[in-house]
């Protein structure tokens, strides 16, 4: 099981967006997935928020349990409701749409 934190730099106890990338491996698609979605993140929600990756190859349990199907797919579990969105998240404007964030 890999879960990567890699989060921003605010305390915990502030952070008001929470997500869960799910990769399959080390793949171009899945590097270019968290790097969208971090740039992203920075760029809209000013440091509130944290981010986890997880590898379903060595977590398939987790994907699971979260009925994710295909990956990269990232999950905005926090604020609700959840949102998902498959592939590389390189349409900022739809990515961020779906997820319902702030413009």
């Amino acid at each position: 099981m890999v879960h990567r934190p890699r989060q921003s730099k605010a305390s915990n106890a502030t952070k008001a967006y929470s997500f869960v990338l799910f990769i399959a491996g080390d793949s171009l698609r899945s590097t270019q997935a968290e790097q969208n979605l971090r740039r992203m993140a920075e760029a809209r929600l000013g440091g509130q928020y944290d981010i986890a990756v997880v590898d379903v190859t060595l977590d398939p349990e987790r994907a699971e349990l979260e009925r994710i199907l295909t990956t990269p797919t990232v999950l905005k579990s926090r604020p609700g409701p959840p949102r998902k969105v498959t592939g590389d998240l390189s349409d900022m404007d739809k990515v961020m749409l779906a997820l319902a964030l702030p413009e």
